[in-house]
């Protein structure tokens, strides 16, 4: 991936949002009084970010919007070494920068928390799309994300080679069991959401418990059936009951022992909400290594 593919993804809302969380996380840490005690504002460092463990990379563009938040003049110079979506071993170098030695300490934890977390999300979302090499199944991630980070998140799992499903609730309509029970049956919560959004309606996905669910969404003509909590035997038998314009998708309980069995059944996405929920921050340090 590339810069471009970074700020693809965050406009509008996005980057709203991502400045936002910035903000926010260098506020938290209020003035850095160590370092105003014992750096001039002329004290020029070298700083080099260093992998720990290995990891795929997310997260190098916000290095600069970290620094331009934490100093608006910005005198730091970035020069990164590895590429977003490149997986890499440990001990490589990351990224260098050089700039105010105070700037550079301030930045430095909210520099690593984002890039950490966010490598752990790619890392994680990596292994899954490995192991569905074997088939046409696209790995998809859930709005299972902290609060606040839903973009990041969502733009990590681009980074390990996966697709966001929904960004928000308004990209796609989902019907959840409790929508379902409230309107009565699937047919009936379709047609009130047609009628409600008109042509304008976005896709309507459907969540089916069991066969008699999917023959019902299937009628309905939505444009996605998402088969939760399935065994494979169900699951795979109601893929054979869906026409091709309707998107299939297996959810619940996906794990990355299961995943290659039940892309067998044949579904066009698998989402699983653990690559972003469960997934293990990265391993890397800032060191301080000129002045």
């Amino acid at each position: 991936m590339t810069e471009n593919a970074f700020n693809d993804f965050f406009q509008a809302e996005a980057k709203m949002f991502l400045l936002a969380t910035i903000r926010i996380a260098l506020s938290e840490d209020g003035p850095d009084l160590t370092s105003m005690g014992l750096f001039e504002q002329d004290d020029i460092a070298t700083a080099q970010i260093i992998a720990k463990e290995d990891t795929v990379i997310s997260g190098l563009p916000l290095i600069n919007l970290i620094l331009e938040f934490a100093d608006q003049e910005n005198k730091c110079q970035v020069h990164l070494n590895v590429d977003e979506g490149d997986k890499i071993s440990t001990g490589t170098l990351i990224a260098a920068i050089q700039g105010p030695a105070g700037l550079l300490l301030k930045a430095e934890r909210v520099i690593l928390n984002f890039i950490s977390h966010m490598s752990g999300i790619a890392t994680e979302t990596r292994k899954y799309v490995d192991a569905l090499d074997h088939s046409e199944t696209i790995l998809l991630d859930t709005r299972k994300t902290l609060p606040g980070l839903r973009y990041p998140e969502k733009y990590a799992v681009l980074c390990g080679g996966a697709k966001n499903h929904r960004l928000n609730l308004v990209e796609m309509l989902m019907l959840k069991d409790n929508h379902i029970d409230r309107a009565g049956s699937i047919t009936s919560a379709v047609e009130k959401l047609r009628a409600k959004y008109g042509e304008e309606c976005p896709p309507i996905e459907v969540e089916c418990r069991n066969q008699e669910e999917v023959d019902e969404a299937v009628a309905t003509k939505v444009e996605r059936i998402m088969l939760d909590n399935m065994t494979f035997d169900e699951a795979k038998a109601a893929i054979a009951t869906i026409p091709d314009e309707i998107e299939t998708e297996i959810s619940g309980n996906v794990t990355l022992e299961t995943i290659a069995a039940l892309a067998e059944a044949g579904p066009d996405y698998i989402s699983v909400g653990r690559i972003t929920h469960s997934a293990k921050c990265s391993d890397m340090s800032m060191q301080i290594v000129s002045m």
